[in-house]
């Protein structure tokens, strides 16, 4: 087929029905085991029977919906009927505490709520109508045509609330114009085959699944499966064999542990690693690789690493990304190594989740890659990375002062991130500019590459929180991965012989000097860690303050 017409529309709810035009026999959206598998005709159909249920409601331009909804196809239909009233529709996280959800619906100034059931009774209070996900139906109208032309590409179509690591989450709101110029630079890097499949299993709240799950898959006709419970992601990808897949560095360094386990006792199989990973160091230095390594690595291709990636569901990936955090170099070696070309990328909320990636061709490990196709990147005087583009941010809700902050007068977004650019161009973070730690000597280090070598010295390491501004020298919080702690005997062993492996990767003033282990986990949305897995490091200092005073001691 020649080149998809729903690109070339001006936004989000044009190119949904463009698309519908041109795939409407094509599955949109199926959960794993087809028990709901609609066609994107029938999709419509929903999708424009709810916006009538909706606009009854009083729901019109300009409005907003609240939705807390897991990740199942419903959660489709009530997005997309709100996006066709020119409304916006946005996610809150299933994690919120009750005062998280009422902040960000007052923000938002939410008209209606369509949540899941055990969300009914905290939203009623904050909202004039709140429907269930199993009320959607009953709000239908049958034949209803909503008035989509309407909607402009300037028109703000979800907005995206912070994890808020410091103070209430903001709320960054993206109009059409911006979602459509960075499905646009996804598409133009990566450069999808008709028929593309996609695994939706990532908050709905969370900027990447917006733009990977939701609508680079309405964009370009990718059939979407959805996951309700992340933990299961690793079931869900061999089953859907997906064609672009994204996950936060945790998925992937326990994806790595758990090949590793299966493999310990092959000591064939640990000598064609150990080869090919060196095969990989090579090519990143771009030194000649000796033709022994090479047969090595060719007959383990056959033998070892085909079977591997169809076993963990990443034989049919086209490219894989992992972002949100630093990821352990091994992590990245590891999986170019058996044939998964695991590239690192970044991007913001603010950005609609583009900004730099690595071609699939020039993987640069180590980097987030080049600017995104449409992206302009260069770097403050004191190295902070800022962005021009389309993909930018109209700016935060209800918030002028933090907008004015953010975007400059020339269009550039100061992006809090420190950065370096090399000289072909790609991109390496260094950290947030507010969380790099000045030690008292005044060396300047990054806490999130001393956690990543941490984390990545041993899968026992679940989180790790560093600790050292304004102090002698870095000691570390540590807490222990609970699925793989139950398979170690001497745990408190190999976690002194993980930190030390991790110290013999970094400077002397960045090792760590002193840890302590503690008991229990961090969740995503407890009091350590955001929904999206970013460390709460304030509230960590404080609820901690003991055990970091003693080890200063």
């Amino acid at each position: 087929m020649g080149e998809r017409r729903s690109v070339h529309a001006s936004t989000i709810a044009e190119a949904f029905r463009l698309t519908v035009e041109d795939d409407a026999d094509r599955i949109a959206v199926r959960t794993k085991d087809d028990e709901i598998a609609w066609t994107w005709s029938e999709l419509q159909a929903r999708v424009d029977a709810f916006a009538g249920g909706l606009q009854r409601l009083g729901v019109g331009r300009g409005d907003t919906v609240a939705l807390m909804i897991c990740n199942r196809p419903e959660f489709i239909v009530a997005d997309l009927a709100t996006t066709m009233l020119g409304a916006t529709p946005f996610s809150i996280y299933l994690t919120s505490a009750p005062d998280q959800i009422a902040y960000v619906v007052g923000d938002a100034g939410a008209k209606v709520a369509v949540v899941e059931a055990p969300f009914a009774d905290v939203m009623r209070p904050l909202v004039e109508h709140v429907l269930t996900v199993e009320e959607i139906e009953a709000h239908s109208v049958e034949g209803f045509e909503p008035d989509w032309r309407a909607v402009a590409p300037d028109d703000i179509l979800t907005i995206i609330y912070t994890s808020g690591t410091t103070g209430p989450p903001k709320g960054v709101q993206l109009s059409h114009r911006n979602e459509m110029a960075a499905v646009d630079a996804v598409e133009r890097r990566v450069g999808f085959p008709d028929g593309s499949r996609v695994i939706s299993w990532l908050p709905s709240a969370h900027v990447a699944e917006r733009t990977a799950h939701h609508y680079l898959p309405i964009v370009y006709g990718m059939t979407i499966t959805t996951c309700p419970d992340p933990r299961r992601i690793g079931e869900w990808l061999p089953a859907v064999k997906p064609t672009w897949f994204f996950a936060v560095p945790r998925v992937w360094e326990k994806l790595k542990a758990g090949i590793e386990a299966k493999l310990a006792d092959n000591q064939q199989a640990q000598t064609v690693l150990g080869a090919a990973k060196q095969v990989v160091e090579l090519r990143q230095a771009g030194r000649p690789v000796p033709d022994a390594l090479e047969s090595a690595v060719e007959l383990g291709e056959e033998q070892l690493f085909a079977p591997l990636r169809a076993a963990i569901g990443l034989d049919e990936a086209k490219l894989v990304n992992v972002g949100a955090a630093p990821t352990p170099r091994e992590v990245l070696v590891f999986f170019h190594a058996i044939g998964v070309p695991l590239a690192e990328i970044w991007g913001m909320s603010e950005t609609c989740g583009a900004g730099a990636s690595n071609p699939e061709e020039r993987i640069k490990i180590g980097t987030v890659g080049l600017p995104s196709p449409g992206v302009e990147l260069k770097l403050a005087e004191d190295g902070e990375l800022l962005a021009r583009s389309a993909v930018v941010m109209v700016g935060y809700r209800n918030l002028p002062d933090k907008t004015a902050e953010a975007l400059d007068d020339d269009g550039w977004l100061h992006t809090g991130d420190v950065a370096t650019i090399d000289e072909d161009g790609y991109v390496t973070i260094v950290d947030r500019k507010k969380e790099l730690i000045i030690n008292a000597a005044g060396k300047n280090m990054s806490p999130a590459n001393i956690e990543a070598a941490l984390k990545g010295a041993s899968p026992l390491i679940g989180q790790a929180c560093v600790v050292g501004d304004g102090r002698p020298y870095n000691v570390a919080l540590l807490v222990l991965d609970p699925d793989y702690a139950a398979t170690v005997g001497d745990a408190s062993r190999v976690v002194a012989e993980a930190v030390e492996a991790a110290n013999a990767t970094l400077s002397r003033p960045e090792q760590i000097k002193r840890f302590t282990v503690l008991n229990g986990d961090w969740v995503p949305g407890g009091d350590e860690l955001t929904p999206t897995m970013k460390l709460k490091r304030a509230p960590i200092f404080q609820k901690y303050a003991g055990e970091i005073e003693a080890m200063y001691s």
